[in-house]
Parts: structure tokens; C-alpha cells; sequence
């Protein structure tokens, strides 16, 4: 699943960058929970807790639909 897991960041990494940030998997739990941390620009961004993570958790499950979820580290 990992593997599955990078190549879903990997599509979401572009658009990203494009606003100056990035994205990196910390840890897939033993429960399928996807812990991801932002950087840069993102990091800290108010927006990351709602929007952003809600977008990044659908493009993550939808990909790889055995995630159960995704959260911020």
C-alpha cells in the first residue's frame, strides 16, 4: 500500500509546488490512517486544516481506496 500511497502524493505534489509547497508521507498506521506533513508555504496555513486536507484525502482515497483516512502531522 505504500507504494500506492507515494504514487497518489506524487500526483498531488505539482499543484503544490506551484503555490510554493510540498508534501511528504510520515507514517500509514496499522489502522490505513495516512499521516502526511505539509511544508512551506502550507505549513501553518489556516486553510490546511479544511480545504487543502479535504482535497489531498480525496485524491488520496480515491486512489488508493483501502486508506481509511488522511491527517496533518
Amino acid at each position: 500500500m505504500k507504494q500506492k500511497v507515494l504514487k497518489a502524493l506524487e500526483s498531488i505534489r505539482p499543484g503544490l509546488q506551484a503555490d510554493g509547497s510540498d508534501i511528504r508521507l510520515v507514517e500509514i498506521r496499522p489502522d490505513n490512517v495516512v499521516i502526511v506533513e505539509l511544508s512551506n508555504a502550507c505549513k501553518g496555513c489556516p486553510l490546511v486544516s479544511t480545504t487543502l486536507i479535504q482535497a489531498i484525502s480525496r485524491i488520496v482515497k480515491m486512489q488508493v481506496p483501502e486508506v481509511a483516512a488522511v491527517q496533518i502531522a
